[in-house]
C-alpha cells in the first residue's frame, strides 16, 4: 500500500504543478520556488509532516519535500543550538541531496554532449 501511495500523491503533485505551468504565465522557476516555499510553511504549521508519513516517497522526493527536509532541519538546529539554528539547520538537514544534485549534473555534464539553446 506505501508504494500506491507514494505513485497516485507524487503523481498528483506533478499534475498540480503542470496544470500550473500550462495555465498561467508564471516561470517555471517561480513555481518551482512556490514549491518548496509551500512545503516549509506547511512543515511549519504541522501539516506535511503527517502527509509525508502517509505518501511517503510521493511527498518526500518532489519539490515540497525539500521545504518540508528544510523546516525539519531548522527545527531541530533551533533545539539543539538555539538561535544560530534558523540559518544552520535548513542546510545542514537538505546537504545530502543538494550534494548529489551538484554531483549529477556535473557527472552528466561531462558523459552528455552539453550545448546552448538556440
Amino acid at each position: 500500500m506505501e508504494y500506491l501511495n507514494a505513485f497516485w500523491v507524487g503523481g498528483l503533485l506533478c499534475v498540480a504543478c503542470q496544470l500550473i505551468i500550462d495555465f498561467t504565465k508564471l516561470t517555471p522557476a517561480r513555481i518551482l520556488t512556490g514549491c518548496v516555499v509551500l512545503g516549509l510553511i506547511l512543515s511549519a504549521i504541522g501539516i506535511y509532516g503527517p502527509f509525508a508519513d502517509f505518501a511517503g516517497a510521493g511527498a518526500t522526493v518532489p519539490l515540497p519535500g525539500f521545504g518540508h527536509v528544510m523546516a525539519q532541519g531548522v527545527k531541530e538546529a533551533i533545539d539543539k543550538d538555539g538561535a544560530i539554528g534558523i540559518l544552520t539547520g535548513g542546510l545542514s538537514s537538505a546537504a545530502a541531496g543538494i550534494a548529489g544534485a551538484i554531483v549529477f549534473s556535473v557527472l552528466a555534464s561531462l558523459l552528455g554532449k552539453s550545448q546552448f539553446k538556440k
